[in-house]
């Protein structure tokens, strides 16, 4: 988003003119900040056979898995709706990798029926999958590499104590396992955690499937998952993707003449895709004055944006309205019946009722994380493609809020 002769614009075009178009709030896109971010991606591992799977569980609206299709990414799902989302999408079956957490066997018999790649978290589940499909479906293992990473707790997922994937010291009971049912077994898989900035993190993840991947001969790919850091401030430090590339693919070349296949190197990229494209318009209801405080209080709350709640999350927010207004102080608040703050203490260009304020890195874990609590409707989703912004997904209306319910004579 740039101020450009008094006015902010995203690729061109005018973001009060967005709101005015479709209202607020709403969500809006940058097709063209995704396409940059996956070029980066793309170009930083030389000398390697990458292929990047969008996790699309950041932002599933089927217009932008359309895009990430285009641009070439395969898709990381984590449900077995992500996975039919994919392929309305347009994605080939061999393009996906299903890598759920704690489903029942009859979900991944329905993954296994849309001829998806499968990945296994559990011993549970890989002793039911080997005992029905034995080598016929081959599968990725998800190792928990005990690995402390991320920017908090709750997207930390590689720990000791984390419920995803299986212990690296439970290998040798995979490897009884894979034995026992002749599991073909094509993947190694690790996911850490969101909101790394070091490349040893990956590293040692990288060294412990290295070690790993002994006990499989028939390997065809890694996939080392991501959480590659993005910056949520001015002047925030950011991952530096060239140097992790060269180090990443030095070590897994060293990796594929050992093990003597060249094996592909994966990563499951979605906050790194898709956070800095998105920008969460909203408008000033009211400006409240307290004996201490004075809030900014808007039109949206945590059912569309919760990850400053859930998460401690820091979200820029510029006042779109007023570019040169005396800069004060404000918490920025949310309508719903809990405490929603957005954002204690901002220094913002004044706000006043009626001012368009937009929340920055918004693409990611914005609108897939929306509800309809308080029975409010969720937004709109405007996609900014080829200068233009193109409405994705229309807000809800009190039909919508109904269309699931059964009501039944009292």
């Amino acid at each position: 988003m740039e101020l450009v002769n008094g006015r902010y614009e995203i690729d061109g075009v005018d973001v009060l003119s967005i709101v005015e178009q479709f209202e607020s709030p709403v969500y809006v896109y940058s097709a063209a900040t995704m396409q940059t971010q996956f070029n980066k991606l793309n170009n930083a591992f030389k000398g390697v056979n990458l292929k990047l799977h969008y996790a699309c569980k950041a932002l599933s609206n089927i217009n932008v898995l359309r895009l990430m299709k285009q641009m070439g990414t395969g898709l990381d799902a984590v449900s077995i709706q992500e996975v039919w989302l994919g392929l309305k999408a347009g994605f080939e079956p061999s393009e996906i990798l299903y890598t759920p957490n704690g489903v029942s066997m009859e979900e991944i018999d329905l993954a296994v029926a849309e001829g998806v790649k499968i990945n296994i978290d559990n011993i549970s589940i890989l002793e039911q999958f080997g005992a029905k499909y034995g080598r016929k479906i081959p599968v990725c293992i998800r190792v928990n590499p005990h690995i402390m990473a991320g920017g908090n707790t709750k997207i930390s997922t590689g720990h000791i104590d984390s419920k995803f994937g299986i212990s690296y010291y439970q290998l040798r009971h995979v490897e009884r396992v894979v034995k026992l049912y002749d599991i073909c077994v094509e993947g190694l898989h690790m996911h850490t955690g969101s909101d790394i900035l070091d490349a040893e993190v990956f590293l040692r993840g990288a060294d412990l499937l290295f070690e790993a991947a002994e006990g499989f001969k028939e390997l065809k790919y890694m996939d080392f998952g991501s959480g590659f850091k993005v910056a949520y401030k001015e002047q925030d430090v950011t991952i530096d993707i060239e140097d992790i590339g060269a180090k990443i693919a030095s070590r897994f070349i060293e990796f594929n003449k050992k093990y003597g296949s060249e094996l592909e190197l994966w990563f499951e990229p979605g906050k790194y895709l898709v956070s800095e494209s998105g920008f969460f318009l909203t408008k000033t209801n009211v400006v409240k004055q307290t004996t201490s405080t004075t809030f900014a209080g808007v039109d949206t709350g945590l059912n569309h944006l919760i990850r400053p709640m859930l998460y401690d999350a820091y979200h820029k927010i510029t006042n779109v309205s007023n570019p040169t207004g005396i800069e004060r102080i404000y918490a920025v608040v949310g309508y719903i019946c809990e405490t929603d703050t957005f954002g204690w203490d901002r220094k913002l260009n004044e706000v006043r009722e009626g001012d368009i304020l937009a929340f920055h890195n918004a693409g990611a874990y914005g609108f897939s994380m929306a509800s309809n609590y308080n029975s409010r409707y969720r937004p709109a989703e405007v996609l900014v493609f080829q200068g233009k912004a193109e409405l994705i997904r229309r807000r809800e209306t009190m039909e919508d809020l109904l269309l699931a319910q059964v009501e039944i004579e009292l």
